[in-house]
């Protein structure tokens, strides 16, 4: 799969992404800047995280205008991949890629550190080949990553599968500790409708290499492979 890792003023985890999709996943990389106008024929477009215009206004609200954004956006309404990670999710949210919001965290603090991630969604492709019985340990690493939406926007990403991730403890129970940011009901990471639009707060990318002593993150990308690469 040609992947295109999207950097904006204010990203600092594009090279994290690029180097674990184009070294620990062996995939075709292209590294697209914010003002660029075309794709390249990227088949998956990745936003990072990071602090896209410092955070100003709202946490991806400027970067959801920067030109490379109309071209995403046409990617994904005509089912193209697109993911977005920390930031990439805050962006997805207010392009009005993904619904609801990303609100800062409950205790009004910075948050980096690991969590535990229970895949939730049987039917999107970077959570179906995982085990929905286990735990994944992948790092956080922001202070607007509380999940909010209202209550039929729950229940029909609900209802529709569309909910990945949900924090949880280290045996996969979902509990109200585990919930490291106050998201409503631990939600961690969803897709859209149509489950080509995948957002996530946690870096699986820095939980992809031998040397970091954690391979759950990559396990994430290789479910997407495995089901949309051909």
């Amino acid at each position: 799969m040609k992947f295109g890792v999207v950097t904006f003023p204010g990203s600092n985890c594009n090279q994290d992404m690029v180097y674990t999709l184009r070294n620990k996943l062996m995939q075709e990389v292209v590294e697209l800047w914010h003002k660029d106008t075309s794709l390249q024929g990227c088949q998956a477009v990745v936003l990072p995280g990071g602090f896209s215009y410092g955070d100003y206004l709202r946490s991806g609200a400027i970067a959801r205008f920067s030109p490379i954004m109309k071209q995403v956006i046409n990617h994904a309404n005509n089912g193209g991949v697109v993911i977005g990670v920390c930031n990439g999710f805050q962006i997805l949210c207010e392009s009005g890629l993904l619904p609801g919001a990303l609100l800062h965290n409950n205790n009004q603090k910075f948050i980096c550190k690991n969590v535990w991630l229970k895949p939730e969604s049987k039917t999107a492709s970077i959570t179906q080949h995982l085990n929905h019985d286990k735990a994944y340990n992948i790092p956080i690493a922001h202070g607007e990553g509380r999940y909010f939406a209202d209550e039929k926007t729950l229940q029909l990403l609900n209802d529709n599968d569309q909910v990945l991730f949900r924090y949880c403890d280290s045996d996969a129970t979902v509990s109200s500790e585990s919930n490291p940011n106050g998201s409503e009901e631990n939600i961690a990471g969803i897709c859209n409708s149509a489950k080509n639009v995948f957002g996530m707060m946690p870096h699986p990318e820095r939980a992809a290499d031998e040397n970091l002593g954690n391979l759950d993150g990559k396990s994430i990308f290789e479910s997407l492979l495995n089901l949309v690469s051909a």
